[in-house]
C-alpha cells in the first residue's frame, strides 16, 4: 500500500510538472481586440485606439507600452508574433527590452521595424525597411506590400534576436559583448524589458489585429559568427543609414541562394542576387525569365538583371524585364571595327591591336551603352582586357574620365564600385563623385565566397560617401525600362 501511495504521488508530481510546462510554452494573446487595456500610452494616447477589432497607430508621435499582468509585462527571453498591415507610407515598429519614458524616441531596448513604402519627408530618406532591427542589423528590400496583412514575428534568446516575416527569417543578429554603439544608443542591447508598439507620425496608418507573446527559457549565449571588428564596422554603417548591399552577386561556383541568404545575415550586407540574361545565357526570353523569378520571388534579397552582350535589349520586353528590381550592364562584350564580337575578359576573344584606337572605341562602346540600353547600374567599370590592364592610369586619360563621368551624369546611371576587380580607380570615382552620380557596392563573384566588400567600403571612407550617394532600385514607374523602353538596336 505504502509503495502505491508513492508511486501515484510521484506521477501527481510529474502531471502537475508537465502542466506547467504546456501553460509556460502556450501562446498569450495581449490584445484582447476590444480595448487597450494592459496597455498604456506616453506623450499622444489619442495615437492609438480600437478601430473594428484592430489597434490602430496613427496621430502624434507616441509609443504603447505593454504593461499587464501577464508576467508583469517584463520580457527577457520570448518569442513575438504580430499579425500586421500598413497603409502606403505609414510607418511604425515593435521594441521590446524597452522601458516607459514620458516622450521622444525610446532610449533603450531594440526596434523592430515596420516600413514597405515609408520614405519620410524632408532631408532625411529613410531606407530601412520591415523587419530591420532599426540601426543595428537594417534590411533594404521590401519584403511585404502595403494594404496586405502579414506576420512579423521575432525570437529573442539571450544574445540573439531573429526577425521572420511571413515565416522567412530576413535577420539573425548576435549581439558580441561589449557591442559598438553611437553616442545616444549606448541602452540599445539585450537586457529585459518592455514590449512597445510605436506611432510614428499622423499621416502613418498600420493596423494590429493580433499580439501574441511565447516565454522561452534561459539559456546560454550565443558566440558571435563575426569578429568583434566586423561587428563594429558593419553597426557603424547600419546606425549612419547606409545601405550596405551588394547588388552583383551570382549563384555560381556551388553558391546557392540559401546559402547567400543565410551569409547575408550573417555579415550583415544586403545582397542583390543576378541571372545572366542575354544571348546563350541561362536567361534568354521572357519565358525563362518568369521561370527564374519564379524561383527567387519568396527570397529575402534583392531581384537583378545583368543585361549581357548588346542583344539583350531584342530578347525581352519591357514587362518582363520591369519584373527585376533592377537592370545593370557593363562595357566589356562588344563589336570592334572590323565586326569582331569581343569579350574583354577572355584574352582569345580580346584584339588590341593599337591601344590608342581600342581605347577610344571602348569609351565610345560604353558612351552608346550606357545612353541607348535602358539600365540602372554600369559595372565592372573602366575594366581594361589583361593585355593593357597594367597600364591602366595612362590608358585612362583625363579626357576619356570625363567622358565616361558625363554620360554617367546626363543618363542618371550608377556606377559601380567592384571589390573583386577594385575599378574604378580613386581618381575616376572622385571626378564621378563631384559630377553627382550615385554609387553601389558590387563583388562579381566566381564562386561562394562573397567577401566582405573591402574595397568598396575603402572607397566609401576615402571618398567620405555617405547614404545620399548611393543608388537605391526605383520605384516601379520610375524603371528606366518602362520610361525609355527598349531599343530595337543599339547603335555603332
Amino acid at each position: 500500500m505504502k509503495t502505491c501511495k508513492i508511486t501515484l504521488l510521484f506521477i501527481l508530481i510529474i502531471f502537475l510538472l508537465v502542466s506547467c510546462r504546456v501553460k509556460e510554452d502556450q501562446w498569450t494573446e495581449l490584445f484582447n481586440g476590444k480595448d487597450l487595456s494592459g496597455w498604456s500610452a506616453n506623450e499622444n494616447p489619442a495615437s492609438f485606439k480600437v478601430e473594428n477589432g484592430l489597434l490602430v497607430a496613427s496621430g502624434s508621435i507616441s509609443h504603447l507600452f505593454y504593461t499587464g499582468d501577464y508576467k508583469k509585462g517584463i520580457f527577457r527571453n520570448f518569442e513575438l508574433k504580430a499579425m500586421v498591415k500598413t497603409d502606403p507610407g505609414s510607418n511604425s515598429g515593435i521594441v521590446f527590452h524597452t522601458q516607459e519614458q514620458p516622450y521622444g524616441p525610446l532610449l533603450r531596448g531594440y526596434e523592430v521595424q515596420i516600413n514597405n513604402s515609408y520614405e519620410r519627408p524632408g532631408d532625411f530618406q529613410e531606407l530601412k525597411k520591415t523587419g530591420s532591427i532599426y540601426g543595428i542589423r537594417n534590411i533594404y528590400y521590401p519584403t511585404v506590400k502595403d494594404n496586405e496583412w502579414f506576420e512579423l514575428s521575432f525570437r529573442v534568446i539571450e544574445n540573439r534576436c531573429e526577425v521572420f516575416v511571413n515565416g522567412t527569417k530576413v535577420v539573425d543578429y548576435i549581439q558580441p559583448d561589449e557591442p559598438y554603439r553611437p553616442e545616444n544608443d549606448k541602452l540599445k542591447v539585450f537586457s529585459a524589458g518592455r514590449i512597445a508598439l510605436q506611432c510614428h507620425d499622423e499621416e502613418s496608418r498600420v493596423y494590429f489585429k493580433s499580439i501574441q507573446v511565447k516565454p522561452l527559457p534561459k539559456a546560454e549565449k550565443f558566440a558571435p559568427l563575426v569578429s568583434k571588428e566586423w561587428d563594429t564596422k558593419i553597426t557603424r554603417l547600419m546606425s549612419e543609414n547606409f545601405p550596405v548591399i551588394d547588388f552583383h552577386v551570382h549563384l555560381k561556383g556551388g553558391l546557392t541562394i540559401d546559402q547567400a541568404c543565410e551569409n547575408s545575415m550573417k555579415l550583415g550586407i544586403n545582397y542583390g542576387i543576378a541571372p545572366n540574361c542575354g544571348l546563350k545565357f541561362p536567361v534568354t526570353d521572357d519565358a525563362s525569365l518568369a521561370a527564374y523569378m519564379d524561383t527567387v520571388q519568396s527570397k529575402p534579397i534583392f531581384r537583378g538583371m545583368q543585361a549581357e552582350g548588346r542583344e539583350w535589349v531584342t530578347l525581352f520586353s519591357p514587362e518582363a524585364v520591369a519584373k527585376f528590381d533592377y537592370v545593370f550592364t557593363d562595357g566589356m562584350t562588344w563589336t570592334d571595327h572590323k565586326g569582331r564580337r569581343m569579350r574583354l575578359w577572355v584574352p582569345a576573344e580580346t584584339f588590341v591591336e593599337d591601344e590608342q584606337q581600342f581605347m577610344d572605341e571602348l569609351v565610345s562602346k560604353i558612351e552608346r551603352v550606357i545612353s541607348q540600353e535602358p539600365v540602372d547600374i554600369h559595372v565592372n567599370p573602366t575594366f581594361l582586357p589583361e593585355v593593357i590592364a597594367g597600364r591602366y592610369d595612362e590608358l585612362w586619360t583625363d579626357a576619356r574620365i570625363d567622358r565616361f563621368v558625363k554620360v554617367l551624369a546626363d543618363n542618371g546611371v550608377a556606377l559601380e564600385i567592384n571589390a573583386r576587380y577594385k575599378l574604378p580607380s580613386e581618381k575616376i570615382l572622385r571626378k564621378a563623385k563631384e559630377a553627382g552620380v550615385k554609387f553601389t557596392f558590387g563583388t562579381n563573384n566566381t564562386g561562394a565566397d562573397l567577401g566582405t566588400l573591402d574595397y568598396s567600403l575603402e572607397m566609401k571612407e576615402k571618398l567620405g560617401l555617405t547614404y545620399k550617394d548611393m543608388f537605391m532600385p526605383k520605384k516601379q514607374n520610375e524603371k528606366p525600362v518602362l520610361v525609355k523602353g527598349l531599343p530595337a538596336k543599339i547603335t555603332g
